[in-house]
């Protein structure tokens, strides 16, 4: 039983798994202070607050519904895609491309297995020979 979990914990997947988590985790401070630190102060400076919490606050039979944290909850959200989005994502794109340029790839062809391109060989050989 104990080589089994063994076995599982060192496979490359969830070594790879675990490393995501952990970069992820270190990431993530990095993109709470551009969001904290940068974007909410400039939108803070644009709007006047750097939260809606108390706009649309509604009381219902002694019961507050709160609509401006829902709202602060999406800019949040649409903040920290953005800045993922802008930050990493564009980025890496145009390393990828200029990676992919001076190797001479092209869009769309993809690397094939030496082995899979072995094994088609293979097969259209015998369907020539038949």
């Amino acid at each position: 039983m104990l080589k089994g979990f063994r076995d599982f914990v060192m496979k490359g997947n969830v070594i790879d798994l675990a490393t995501a988590v952990i970069i992820g985790t270190a990431f993530s401070a990095v993109v709470n202070a551009l969001v904290t630190n940068v974007l909410m102060p400039f939108i803070a400076g644009l709007v006047g607050s750097p939260n809606f919490d108390d706009f649309a606050v509604w009381n219902f039979n002694g019961n507050l519904v709160q609509f401006g944290v829902l709202l602060t909850a999406i800019v949040n959200f649409l903040l920290i895609a953005a800045s993922v989005y802008f930050v990493i994502i564009v980025p890496m794109n145009h390393i990828i491309e200029r990676r992919n340029r001076v190797l001479g790839i092209t869009p769309g062809q993809e690397a094939v297995d030496p082995q899979i391109a072995l094994l088609t060989e293979i097969r259209d050989s015998l369907r020539t020979h038949q």
